[in-house]
């Protein structure tokens, strides 16, 4: 295959796999279809195990935001030792003492010692409520997020693979030509030993083959580095071997086209995120709302005090019972625009997300259109290109017939073989190419 045909996947593979070490310790065999390699992809790739594990810190975070409406318990025990017990100053005229005077008195004893129990409940706080509300909407946008991140690694998942099936017919082509010109070199050495033809012919053979055997070598090595990036991309060690089985064909690559130009942009991921991120502000403006109205919370309390001069708490003596209940009403009155700022700023967030909406319309619209056109353009390049692969190997076939029979000459055949190298080439091309444009259009109407 030529270099330019190449291209388009090997390009993606080499820089995949640049910074990629070479493992030398034989590994496991996967024998893999396209559905298995997208799935161990999901089990091992570090950008979707990072997507999913967002999807639990977001479950973690909808736990602490139900933390805020239930009851809060907390305990406490304490001990004081006064190595000097207060003084207080009572007044002297109470002991008959001047006015303005004052005896110094000591109250208290000297080990003091507190155990209680509080409680805490919010009965109302309105950005608390939206919070409790707005859990399973986060939950959804993160998963919604690794599905987009999936469906980007499947993406080129599914080019790199059939693009590797297709790489075993490319081989095919050339080995069927090195056969082809190995008999063709046999039988010139058999007319040159007769005299029927110039060592100059057996030359440009040997040249030909030695063209097509570089080609192979080049195609093989393009192979092996298309394995390895498609082991980095899938997450697989690269000591492990990677066998694929499923195979693909002209009629399977044109199957899914349909010139219905209907689809939906539900059916895209992308357009589902963002409008799970235009619900999640929606829930961000009703948040700010709520914050102006007052809070509401229950408070209670249950403590046992003790006060000995001895430190003896565990032993006999009275421990004093203090218990409340209390009803806390916040009224927000003036926090400095504060709560004016937050709604005007998430009102401009959801303007913003809006219009990343209106643009991904305006995108899908772009892509499915293109799509369509480069899948169609794809297929009858392909089709073409395969009746004219066919018409060069019977041109070569019958020029070849010719050249046996003494009425062709060494030039025509060679010029045969060329084109049909290059006619070969062409298809392998046109397959790649229909390939990429067979994944893309299943991306842009959201089926792949």
């Amino acid at each position: 295959m030529s270099k330019r045909g190449s291209t388009t996947i090997w390009l993606f593979c080499l820089a995949l796999f640049s910074s990629t070490g070479f493992a030398q310790a034989p590994g496991a065999i996967h024998e893999l279809s396209i559905q298995q390699a997208v799935e161990y992809a999901h089990k091992n790739n570090v950008q979707v195990k990072n997507a999913l594990l967002d999807i639990s810190i977001q479950q973690q975070s909808n736990r602490d935001i139900t933390s805020a409406a239930l009851p809060s318990v907390t305990g406490s025990i304490g001990a004081t030792d006064y190595l000097k017990i207060p003084t207080s100053l009572l007044p002297g005229e109470v002991f008959g003492q001047p006015r303005g005077t004052y005896i110094p008195v000591q109250f208290g004893t000297k080990y003091n010692s507190t155990a209680s129990i509080q409680l805490q409940q919010l009965l109302f706080d309105g950005q608390v409520f939206i919070g409790l509300q707005a859990r399973a909407t986060s939950l959804e946008w993160r998963k919604k997020s690794a599905e987009v991140t999936e469906e980007a690694i499947k993406t080129n998942i599914y080019k790199i693979y059939y693009q590797l099936v297709v790489s075993k017919t490319q081989i095919a082509l050339l080995d069927a030509n090195i056969n082809r010109l190995n008999k063709l070199d046999h039988d010139t050495r058999e007319l040159y030993k007769n005299g029927f033809a110039e060592k100059l012919d057996l030359d440009k053979i040997a040249v030909q083959v030695a063209n097509l055997q570089t080609e192979k070598t080049k195609a093989l090595n393009n192979i092996d580095i298309g394995y390895l990036g498609l082991k980095t991309l899938m997450g697989m060690p690269i000591k492990d071997s990677l066998v694929l089985t499923d195979k693909i064909t002209d009629d399977q690559i044109k199957e899914d086209f349909t010139n219905d130009s209907s689809y939906q942009y539900s059916d895209r991921k992308e357009f589902q995120y963002l409008q799970l991120a235009k619900k999640l502000n929606e829930f961000n403006i009703k948040r700010y709302k709520l914050s102006y109205f007052p809070t509401l919370s229950l408070t209670g309390a249950y403590s046992k005090n003790a006060q000995r001069n001895e430190f003896d708490f565990f032993g006999k003596g009275d421990w004093f019972t203090t218990s409340y209940v209390g009803l806390n009403i916040s009224i927000p009155i003036f926090d400095g625009f504060a709560k004016d700022s937050r709604i005007k700023k998430s009102r401009m967030e959801l303007t913003q997300t809006n219009n990343q909406i209106d643009n991904l319309q305006l995108s899908i619209d772009n892509e499915v259109a293109q799509a369509r056109i480069n899948f169609r353009s794809a297929i009858s390049t392909m089709n073409y290109q395969k009746k004219n692969m066919d018409l060069a190997e019977d041109v070569y076939n019958q020029t070849k017939k010719k050249y046996e029979i003494g009425s062709g000459s060494n030039t025509e055949i060679t010029s045969a073989q060329t084109d049909l190298v290059t006619a070969q080439t062409n298809y392998i091309n046109a397959l790649y190419t229909a390939i990429i444009a067979k994944v893309d259009y299943l991306k842009a109407i959201g089926k792949l």
